[in-house]
């Protein structure tokens, strides 16, 4: 009677073990890259990076949260900004923040940033957890490598 018992017990792990390792299939897997803030003038700043998707599932950016004050996502489309309240982050693609593009907008900012300071952001996920990212202040002229 305990063989029943334990082949059932040993199926029902199986089972559950394939219904965790098929949901990772159909997730979003983000990463951030290239992150910075040109040093401000005055008590706004703007901040670039570029989010990755590896993942199968898209997802959308919801909003960030910094230590450095408000911070809005702003869409640039030709000649004409705008705040929005979410962005797509395709999936196996990627979303970018760039200087004449997308970007975060600080609006307030409660102390004044100088190169070579850190700026701590969290983006907010529709379906992904939070990411933490270290938005390092570099040079107001600053031009990354990566190009984005």
């Amino acid at each position: 009677m305990r063989r029943p018992l334990a082949a059932a017990a040993v199926l029902a792990g199986a089972l559950a073990l394939t219904a965790c390792g098929g949901s990772g299939d159909n997730a979003a897997d983000l990463s951030v890259s290239s992150a910075y803030m040109p040093q401000p003038v005055s008590d706004m700043a703007a901040g670039f990076l570029t989010v990755a998707n590896k993942g199968a599932a898209a997802d959308k950016l919801t909003s960030v949260t910094s230590d450095a004050g408000p911070v809005t996502v702003h869409e640039t489309v030709g000649q004409s900004m705008r705040e929005v309240t979410s962005l797509d982050v395709p999936a196996h693609g990627q979303l970018v923040f760039a200087s004449g593009g997308n970007h975060l907008m600080f609006d307030k900012l409660p102390r004044k940033v100088k190169e070579g300071d850190t700026v701590d952001v969290e983006l907010h996920f529709a379906t992904s957890d939070p990411v933490k990212v270290e938005m390092p202040v570099k040079s107001a002229t600053y031009q990354p490598a990566t190009g984005h």
